[in-house]
Order: C-alpha cells, then sequence, then structure tokens
C-alpha cells in the first residue's frame, strides 16, 4: 500500500495528519507554535537566525511567530527585514504600535500575507489581522493580531472586534493563536478571561519584559502576559543604558541607541489539541546568544 499524505480518519472522526502505511501505528500529535517576542534591532535578528534553527529541531513547531514591530533600528519593520526573518525561520510577523514607523511598511501591509497588523485598526486600514496557517499535513492555525488601547493609541476596543473574528476563523480552524500588544497587565488579562475557552492561547507584547506568569485557564486557553523580548537584555528594554538614564534624570530628549550586549531569544512555547482547540501544554523561551 503506498503512502498517503491527505488526513485520515482516527475512527472517531478525529483527521489525522501526516504520512500513515498499513503497518504503522497512527498517532496522534499536538500542534506546536512557538512564539517569539518583540524582536529589537540588529541583535534581535540576529538571535532570530542563531537560536531558531535549535529550536525547530527541539519542538518541531507547526508553526512560528514573532513580533517584528521593533526590528528595524528598534522602531518599526521594512519589507528587507521581514524577509530576513522570514528566511530565519519564521512563519508569519506581527506588530503593533510601531506599525508606521517605517514607511516601507505600506509594502508589506499591501503585499504580504504573512505579515500581520493589529486587528482592532479602523475599516479600511491597508492589510489584515488575522491569517490562517497550514503547514503541510498539519491541522490548519490561526493568528490574531490584537492591540490595547489602555495607556496607548486608541484604536477600535479589541474586546468588541475580536469576536467576529473568531467566529469567521472557527470556520475553518479550533486552533487560535493571539498575540495581544498591550501595555496594561490588566487589559491583557481581563481580554484572556473573556475569552477563555473560545482560543487556544493568548500571549502578551510590549513591555519587553517577559513575565512568569504562564498558566492555562480553566476552559483551556494558554496565557502569559508578556513574552519578553528578543534582543539585547543589558539595557533598558533593549536600548542603550546611558541616554535613557539620562533622559529621566534631566528630561532631555535623548537619542535611544539599540544596545548590544547579552542577547536573547525570548518567547514561548505553546501545545494545542488540535480537535478541541484547548492548550495541553504552554513553556516560556529564553535562550541566550553565545
Amino acid at each position: 500500500m503506498a503512502e498517503s499524505s491527505r488526513p485520515m480518519s482516527s475512527g472517531s472522526g478525529r483527521p489525522v495528519y501526516g504520512l500513515a502505511s498499513r503497518n504503522a501505528r497512527i498517532t496522534l500529535a499536538a500542534v506546536k507554535i512557538i512564539f517569539i517576542g518583540d524582536i529589537v534591532g540588529e541583535p534581535g535578528r540576529r538571535a532570530v537566525n542563531e537560536v531558531l534553527p535549535r529550536l525547530r529541531r527541539r519542538h518541531e513547531p507547526d508553526v512560528v511567530i514573532a513580533n517584528g514591530e521593533n526590528s528595524a533600528g528598534g522602531s518599526g519593520i521594512t519589507p528587507k527585514i521581514a524577509e530576513e526573518l522570514f528566511a530565519s525561520g519564521v512563519d508569519i510577523i506581527t506588530s503593533g504600535d510601531h506599525l508606521w514607523d517605517q514607511k516601507e511598511v505600506v509594502t508589506l501591509l499591501q503585499g504580504e500575507p504573512r505579515f500581520l497588523r493589529p486587528l482592532n485598526y479602523p475599516s479600511g486600514t491597508p492589510g489584515q489581522g488575522s491569517v490562517v496557517h497550514q503547514a503541510s499535513n498539519r491541522p490548519p492555525v490561526g493568528i490574531v493580531n490584537l492591540q490595547g488601547v489602555t495607556f496607548m493609541a486608541n484604536l477600535d476596543n479589541p474586546f468588541v472586534r475580536v469576536r467576529a473574528e473568531l467566529e469567521r476563523l472557527k470556520q475553518k480552524t479550533n486552533v487560535i493563536f493571539i498575540d495581544f500588544h498591550a501595555e496594561a497587565t490588566s487589559e491583557k488579562i481581563a481580554l484572556a478571561r473573556m475569552l477563555d475557552g473560545q482560543v487556544s492561547a493568548i500571549i502578551g507584547t510590549h513591555t519587553h519584559v517577559q513575565t512568569a506568569d504562564e498558566q492555562i485557564f480553566p476552559g483551556g486557553t494558554a496565557y502569559l502576559s508578556d513574552a519578553g523580548f528578543t534582543g539585547p537584555h543589558e539595557s533598558v528594554i533593549g536600548r542603550e543604558i546611558e541616554p535613557v538614564v539620562k533622559r529621566f534624570l534631566t528630561l532631555q530628549p535623548q537619542r535611544f541607541a539599540v544596545a548590544t550586549r547579552g542577547v536573547k531569544l525570548q518567547g514561548a512555547m505553546v501545545e494545542i489539541d488540535d480537535l478541541s482547540g484547548r492548550a495541553l501544554r504552554i513553556e516560556r523561551l529564553s535562550e541566550a546568544v553565545p
């Protein structure tokens, strides 16, 4: 009997993805997602290029998602840098409040389906706030990018906008991941509590400080308040220390250059049951670059 890569039935109506032969024992593997926290400048891009290949070998993820809104010199993203991240092994790039810092981003918004901007921008804004990614012979994964409004720009209400989008995505998949780019921890937790059992995982970005509150809520949604950031950690959230301190001391404008030392890749790995969409495990990632 020839091997087939088409989904097969497990006997309960559940699709089995991957290769199967007459003598092979059919196994069901969890969907694995690697999420990379805010990539800051060239040091962050270097960390992705050097660390992601070994994370892929270790975890064999179905999709790698990275927040790239600080990847161009610490402010915004360009098409060239997006291609660099894709070549390093990133599948989907999300963004946030620095979306418009590089004018070339319009090219990504208009023509790159692997690039997301926050869903809750007003209707008519270029780009997309969600995508369904499907690796070869694996279940589809819905990915949503949201931005908070507390202490941030006054976008549309993410609590309201996300509901209709989830209804649309659930027609295609039960596995749904949200990057919630927000300042206030309370806003992040409140959204996750509201959506517990409706999405597989919600991981926060923006503050550049990795939190230690990873958990799976009662309804099966994995949660982490902030994934941290990928870049130089001997810094003030990725920037050279001295000018930031001087700004606090004098209140005078300073140039906040991207730092260079103590480079790490930070983020999280989530395992999800593909049938129910419930999270099975969440693990923080923090890998130093030699």
